[in-house]
């Protein structure tokens, strides 16, 4: 396994867990037969395999940073794309959009500005900037470990068209970090430590949210379900995927664990998936879950011109 199996497996391993989460998602857990594989149904009655907003966003993030560099305003201008239009989504419709992004894109419509599109508020502290988040550390992780200040601060200003709020911001500030360190192929023991010294390094830089901080301390170890929930708060999100990654012995085992939580359970996989897509890599997927999986072709496009 290389950087750029692992780099290829951050994103793919995305789009895995969102499209297993999909046929659960809203439910409540234990209300559902475990999820062992695709299957179809769910709120927006997907074909087994096919992904939601979750791979649909990145997948705009990934051709915006590919195509033009980074800028905010297209990649802002990309999500109202897919959310007009269906570009990037799997059957060629918007179906599914969170209120604080489709909020925040009508603010981007009316003012053109990116920067100051995205809710600040910690009443919208969503996920929604979090589970698309891959392409960023796919691209930049040859910013870690010498310069996590740039690397972080690209990521936090990912989430700002759409999710403005300090813990959005902090978490994919911490997520980015921790993504890069396993793309390089650090120990997945020592990222997730709380003595980790990159994760002191970025409190410095700029102080993680104290809730943030108390994940990336590792709350995750402490807690068991229903503690543990797959929700939507991004606080809640980010310490459910880390629960089901932390000790798991293998990339299926970890995305498996984080959708059966239910509640927003693509997102739960679509975050955990990251996270262990990035540690086993692309080869570490079993093949029945990358074959099985919709538009294999969009994500290799989208790695193709990541990687580049």
């Amino acid at each position: 396994m290389n950087k750029v199996d692992r780099s290829r497996g951050t994103l793919i391993g995305l789009a895995v867990g969102d499209s297993l989460g999909g046929a659960v998602e809203f439910m409540a857990p234990g209300s559902f037969a475990p999820v062992t594989g695709y299957r179809s149904g769910g709120p927006h009655r997907l074909e087994a395999g096919q992904f939601t907003d979750d791979t649909s966003l990145a997948l705009a993030l990934a051709d915006s940073i590919a195509s033009v560099g980074w800028d905010l305003n297209d990649q802002a201008r990309r999500y109202v794309e897919w959310w007009k239009t269906g570009k990037y989504s799997v059957n060629g419709h918007c179906f599914d959009i969170g209120i604080t992004t489709r909020t925040a894109l009508s603010t981007f419509l009316a003012s053109n500005d990116a920067l100051t599109s995205g809710e600040t508020s910690e009443r919208s502290s969503g996920n929604g900037s979090i589970m698309r988040l891959a392409p960023v550390p796919i691209r930049y992780a040859d910013l870690y470990p010498n310069d996590i200040e740039k690397l972080s601060q690209l990521a936090e200003e990912s989430s700002l068209p759409t999710h403005a709020s300090e813990q959005c911001r902090s978490a994919c500030r911490y997520m980015a970090t921790v993504l890069a360190a396993l793309i390089n192929g650090e120990d997945r023991g020592k990222v997730l430590s709380p003595t980790w010294e990159p994760l002191a390094k970025l409190d410095a830089a700029k102080p993680l949210h104290p809730q943030i901080l108390a994940v990336s301390k590792g709350s995750f170890r402490e807690k068991q379900p229903p503690a543990i929930r797959g929700g939507g708060w991004v606080v809640q999100s980010l310490e459910a995927a880390l629960w089901a990654f932390h000790d798991a012995s293998s990339f299926e085992e970890a995305v498996l664990k984080s959708v059966n939580l239910g509640e927003d359970a693509d997102t739960s996989g679509a975050v955990c998936g990251q996270f262990a897509g990035a540690f086993w890599g692309e080869s570490g997927i079993p093949a029945s879950l990358r074959e099985g999986l919709a538009r294999y072709d969009m994500l290799d496009t989208a790695l193709e011109g990541l990687l580049r």
